[in-house]
C-alpha cells in the first residue's frame, strides 16, 4: 500500500509540471514555431532530466555501468534510461538501475536496486544570455535501502563563449524507510564545468559530486570525456576519485547514448 500511495505522488508531481507549462503557453506553441533552446552540455554521471529547453517529440535511450572494485568484492551498476519530452521544455524519464556483486567471501548476487521517476520543466531560456534555468522531482524507490525517495531539485546552466559550458544541479533527498525507523534528510550539490571541441559535439571536463546527510559531507571529482559516434549516439567515460567520502573507492562509469 505504502509504495502505491508513493507512487501516486510521483505522477501527481509529474502532472503538476504538465498543468504549469499549459498554464503559461509560450509563443512558439501559438504560432507553430520551435521555442529557443540553448546548447548546454550535460555531465555524464549525474545527467539531466532530457536536454535542458528540450522540445516536443524529443527521445533519447542512455545505458551506463559503473564499475567500483575493492579489496574483497567487485560491484558492477547498471542503469536503463528513457528520457521524452512530451511538450516543448518539460522533460520526463523512467530509469531502473541493477547492481552484481562480485565477491570473494559470499555468493555473488544481482538485485535491482532503484526504480527513478523523474520530470523537469525548463522556466527560463535565454538565448541572448547562453543560460537556462530549471526546476524538477525526482521520486525513486529504493529498494536496497528498503525506502521511498523525494528528491525535488534546481538547476542552472549558462554557456561561455560557445564551447565552455558550466552547470549546478542542486536539491534536497528526503529518504522515508518502509519499516518506519524514520526519516533521512540529505542535500545533493552536483556541478560541472566542460569544454567542447570546436565544431564537434565532443567535450572534456569535470564533474564534482556532493552529498550531505547529517554531519557527514561526502565528495567524489569525475574528470570525464563523451565522443560523438555519429549524428545520434554518443559515449563517454568518467573516472571517480574520490576526495572526501565513506567509501574511498575508486570507480568508471561508462555511458552510451542514443538519441531516437
Amino acid at each position: 500500500m505504502k509504495i502505491n500511495i508513493h507512487f501516486s505522488v510521483s505522477y501527481l508531481f509529474i502532472f503538476f509540471f504538465s498543468y504549469l507549462y499549459f498554464l503559461c503557453p509560450t509563443y512558439a506553441q501559438e504560432n507553430g514555431t520551435l521555442p529557443d533552446k540553448v546548447h548546454h552540455a550535460e555531465p555524464l554521471f549525474n545527467d539531466l532530466v532530457r536536454d535542458l529547453g528540450a522540445r516536443k517529440g524529443e527521445k533519447e535511450i542512455n545505458l551506463g555501468v559503473d564499475i567500483r572494485k575493492r579489496s574483497h568484492t567487485d560491484q558492477y551498476g547498471y542503469l536503463v534510461e528513457y528520457e521524452f519530452a512530451p511538450i516543448h521544455r518539460l522533460g520526463l524519464e523512467i530509469e531502473t538501475d541493477f547492481t552484481y556483486i562480485k565477491s570473494k567471501e559470499m555468493r555473488s548476487n544481482n538485485q535491482l536496486e532503484r526504480l527513478r521517476l523523474s520530470s523537469q520543466y525548463s522556466f527560463y531560456v535565454s538565448k541572448e544570455q547562453s543560460m537556462t534555468l530549471a526546476v524538477g522531482y525526482s521520486q525513486m524507490v529504493d529498494f536496497k535501502n528498503k525506502g521511498m525517495v523525494f528528491a525535488p531539485f534546481f538547476v542552472a546552466a549558462k554557456t561561455w563563449y560557445t564551447n565552455l559550458h558550466t552547470m549546478i544541479y542542486s536539491g534536497p533527498e528526503v529518504t522515508v524507510k518502509w519499516n518506519g525507523s524514520g526519516t533521512v534528510l540529505g542535500w545533493q550539490i552536483n556541478t560541472a564545468i566542460l569544454y567542447t571541441i570546436p565544431h564537434t559535439r565532443h567535450f572534456i571536463g569535470l564533474e564534482v559530486n556532493q552529498e550531505v546527510s547529517g554531519k557527514q559531507f561526502d565528495t567524489i571529482v569525475r574528470p570525464q570525456i563523451k565522443v560523438s559516434l555519429g549524428q545520434k549516439i554518443a559515449a563517454g567515460i568518467a573516472v571517480g576519485l574520490p576526495a572526501s567520502c565513506r567509501e574511498n573507492v575508486s570507480s568508471v562509469f561508462l555511458r552510451v547514448i542514443y538519441e531516437l
